[in-house]
């Protein structure tokens, strides 16, 4: 019998019902053909997707190719996915994260000193979740622990490698904000003495 599906066709059918990213060469071994084909054909397809402005896109990330939403459709997306917000992050766990992402590997002593708050608990979270994961030790005293992001955190961001991470500046206020700012505690400082 002959085969009646293309590659595309192929690939596009697994990609819709893996609930994980699959890398070029599993999907390869499935279909029984050289990886190089299958990553030419999901640049293909990648790209006959975008041109068409479907609801969701091929990505590829950093532990293999996977089918999500489209960019433009995000807002809907959005309001689908709170309906449900057990699986939501604290604020806590938030900061937490941030900090490891820009910063790792680091410690837990170095996380609570950059949030100013003991993150046993929110790093055991993390942990358990599977966004951060040990990454060694460190050579200092006591050896500690040092942790750094997952490829489970890098595929929820939509990222292929650490290093696609916005700019940590684009989230800071500019310097004359933070001047401001400095200005305005010292003023209210002096007021208190004052009085």
């Amino acid at each position: 019998m002959r085969d009646e599906f293309s590659l595309e066709q192929k690939l596009e059918a697994m990609l819709t019902v893996a609930l994980e990213p699959i890398s070029a060469e599993e999907l390869a071994d499935v279909v029984e053909v050289d990886t190089e084909d299958v990553v030419i054909a999901l640049r293909a397809l990648r790209l006959e997707f975008a041109e068409q402005r479907r609801g969701f896109q091929l990505a590829e990330l950093a532990s293999g190719w996977v089918m999500q939403s489209a960019s433009e459709v995000s807002e809907w997306v959005g309001k689908f996915a709170n309906r449900d917000v057990s699986h939501r992050l604290s604020s806590a766990a938030l900061e937490t994260l941030a900090i490891i992402a820009y910063r790792q590997p680091i410690s837990r002593a170095q996380i609570t000193s950059l949030r100013g708050v003991n993150v046993d608990g929110v790093s055991r979270l993390l942990e358990q979740r599977g966004y951060i994961e040990e990454k060694g030790r460190s050579t200092g005293p006591g050896t500690p622990i040092l942790y750094g992001t997952t490829e489970l955190f890098l595929d929820r961001m939509g990222l292929a490698n650490i290093s696609e991470l916005p700019p940590i500046e684009e989230f800071m206020p500019p310097v004359e904000t933070a001047q401001e700012l400095v200005d305005e505690m010292n003023s209210q400082l002096d007021l208190a003495e004052d009085a």
